[in-house]
């Protein structure tokens, strides 16, 4: 600067320079053509440095001096997504592709058009503006709850701190580390003496979740935008329109998309795509193939997990040779023996691969594996180590097929083949392994939830006599806890708090961590809203549990079956006078009739920050007096609870002429709702 600016001159210069700055940026980074040489920018760049250190009150949260990073959190907090993030179902080949256009076809009664898309090998993240500016970015998570990486993703140069216009959306897509990126990294890290990455997608996860977002900055994400979750203004009636719309508006969204007229201009696609992904500067696994039009989209929905409006195809996985060296068998929770082949190391996919699953005997039998085998192998959906095929001109002439067990590799009972299975099965109900996986089962996060129980814990619990089945966990003492490697005071306390706590969970936890073939969380929480407790459901039979809906004669045969043990009512007598929980606490659904409340059977939508209540307090209790929350707003919405700051949601409900409350008013409404 030639001479002192006053404050009003710094100003305007600082808007010049932010505006022409965010502009060259975009070209840049977004676009991929930039307009200036690297040195203009840079010392433009410097300029509006100094002046907001002279100025530090204009500073603006728009301003790319605010993409450095800098922030050190302690930790990432957690984002409930209020319009859940739905996985995709996989095809993996022409076949079964085409089915999926006949399911889509049966629906609707005609052919469809199709937009397809590059599935990009990163992590996906969801972006929330109000007002243009952009407030809040988060991880996937499961789907309904990720992690705030807001400050981290404001590092990401392809996401703009402001919108054009100032308006509030959300929109989800892929944050991803360009090839030539992960070379550079993996490079330095070397260099460094530190791990390598793995592949680009581990090193994109990775620096998304750097508590330090200076790091996160060092590490040239990028992303592509493909889903707006929550369309404020836009007018888009398709998925292609919204991809237009989206890059007009100032996203990066990815140019490699096609509409297509039929799924055999889908399959070109794919071929096309096949050949050219080598050559791309980001990695793909595959393309993914979505129903254009909006309206269809709702006509076909959604399956609990995933849009019946699309699919992702995947890419036949790398193949590569290594040999078998050894064949290992494993002992599952309910029996089930199970050979992993240990192999000689090789790299595949992207990563070292040593082990992979053989699944069963027959299994071997089928493909006639054999010790010191050449085999080839590849990674099923890009993830699981499988072995394709033996490379049979490799095989030494004197080589003997293989023999299968014949006795458990951990207690040496006789295995068995059950009901025409295909596994081998280890019926002895004393095995330690089956001991210890049940165990582990027992204590998952989906079961009783005991925080501080890993394997290696559970597994010296049981090798020193503590305990001997579930019912022992609620037997232990701090005196024993002490015993166990690596275990202190503080630890043990946190154990047996959680033990303790564990016992006031709903019962369709207990019913699922009891580990009863074929019974899966949504089974045991079926099971246990129709019946009430456990020891109800325990003398039910099987006429009596066959009837509820999605409950089927494999499920209900097995629930007899199990309650039909003596020694499984001996453990239920040990847990009942342990004080574990055998009720269920959910709502039933026979409850709903009997309750008075202006929530019952309408469809309500949370907006804005709710002071009195947790988000998701507030989803529980609507939904326990027979409500439905909803993460957005339309014409079947009954009720918008609009809390402070309330976005573009509060104004399309105005728009709609949706009844709209007050927290206050919601709050009264729920502190007056009853059971008649």
């Amino acid at each position: 600067m030639e001479h002192e600016m006053t404050i009003d001159e710094a100003a305007k210069r600082a808007q010049e320079l932010r505006t022409r700055l965010n502009r060259w940026s975009k070209e840049y980074y977004v676009k991929d053509k930039p307009t200036v040489e690297d040195y203009v920018y840079d010392k433009e760049y410097a300029e509006l440095v100094a002046i907001e250190e002279q100025y530090p009150d204009l500073i603006t949260s728009d301003s790319p001096t605010q993409r450095v990073g800098g922030k050190v959190l302690t930790g990432f907090e957690k984002v409930t997504h209020d319009i859940p993030l739905y996985s995709l179902n996989d095809v993996f080949d022409k076949e079964e592709l085409f089915a999926f256009d006949q399911r889509v076809q049966k629906v609707i009664g005609r052919p469809v058009d199709y937009c397809c898309e590059l599935k990009i090998d990163g992590l996906s993240v969801s972006l929330r503006y109000e007002n243009g500016e952009f407030v809040r970015g988060a991880t996937r998570g499961d789907g309904t709850v990720g992690e705030n990486i807001t400050e981290n993703l404001k590092t990401v140069r392809s996401v703009p701190l402001k919108l054009k216009d100032n308006i509030s959306i959300e929109v989800r897509g892929e944050c991803f580390m360009p090839k030539k990126s992960f070379v550079q990294l993996n490079q330095v890290r070397e260099a460094q003496g530190q791990d390598i990455f793995a592949n680009p997608r581990n090193a994109a996860a990775g620096s998304l979740r750097q508590l330090d977002s200076k790091i996160t900055a060092k590490r040239n994400l990028d992303t592509f935008l493909y889903t707006v979750a929550d369309f404020g203004p836009m007018k888009a009636q398709t998925q292609y329109e919204a991809l237009e719309e989206l890059d007009k508006i100032g996203f990066h969204t990815n140019h490699e998309k096609r509409l297509c007229h039929s799924i055999e201009e889908v399959w070109a696609f794919i071929e096309e795509y096949h050949d050219k992904r080598i050559d791309l500067p980001y990695e793909i696994d595959g393309i993914v193939i979505k129903v254009n039009e909006f309206t269809l989209q709702d006509q076909l929905g959604f399956t609990v997990k995933a849009p019946r409006w699309a699919t992702a195809y995947k890419f036949p996985p790398e193949e590569v040779e290594t040999t078998i060296q050894e064949i290992e068998w494993t002992v599952g929770r309910t029996g089930v023996v199970t050979p992993t082949a240990i192999m000689t190391p090789v790299r595949v996919a992207g990563t070292t691969v040593s082990r992979a699953s053989l699944h069963n005997g027959d299994y071997i039998k089928m493909k006639d594996i054999r010790l010191h085998d050449f085999v080839r192998i590849y990674k099923a959906g890009d993830i699981i180590p499988e072995v394709a095929q033996v490379v049979m001109e490799k095989r030494p002439q004197d080589s003997e097929p293989y023999v299968l067990p014949t006795h458990c590799p951990i207690c040496h009972s006789e295995l068995v083949h059950l009901d025409e299975e295909v596994a081998l099965r280890c019926i002895n109900p004393k095995c330690p392994a089956q001991i210890k996986e049940g165990l582990n089962h027992f204590v998952s996060r989906n079961a009783m939830n005991i925080d501080g129980l890993g394997p290696k814990v559970l597994a010296q619990m049981y090798d020193k006599h503590l305990v001997a089945d579930v019912a022992d966990l609620y037997k232990l003492t701090e005196e024993e806890l002490l015993t166990l490697d690596k275990i202190k005071e503080k630890s043990a306390n946190n154990i047996l708090s959680a033990i303790h706590d564990s016992k006031e969970n709903s019962v369709e936890r207990l019913i699922f961590g009891l580990g009863i073939r074929h019974v899966g969380a949504k089974a045991a929480k079926i099971l246990a809203e129709h019946f009430g407790d456990l020891e109800t459901l325990s003398k039910s039979d099987f006429e009596s549990i066959v009837a509820l809906d999605t409950i089927g004669d494999t499920i209900a045969d097995s629930v007899v079956t199990y309650f039909s043990n003596e020694e499984v009512h001996d453990l239920m007598t040990e847990l009942k006078q342990a004080g574990v929980n055998f009720d269920y606490k959910g709502i039933r659904t026979a409850q709903i009739e009997t309750i008075e409340s202006p929530f019952k059977e309408k469809t309500v939508v949370l907006t804005g920050k709710l002071t009195q209540f947790t988000r998701e307090e507030a989803r529980e209790t609507i939904e326990n007096l027979g409500g439905k929350v909803t993460g957005s707003v339309s014409k079947k919405t009954d009720i918008v609870v609009a809390g402070e700051d309330a976005g573009s949601k509060l104004t399309k409900a105005q728009e709609l002429g949706i009844e709209i409350w007050t927290e206050e008013k919601m709050a009264k409404a729920l502190a007056e709702s009853h059971s008649v």
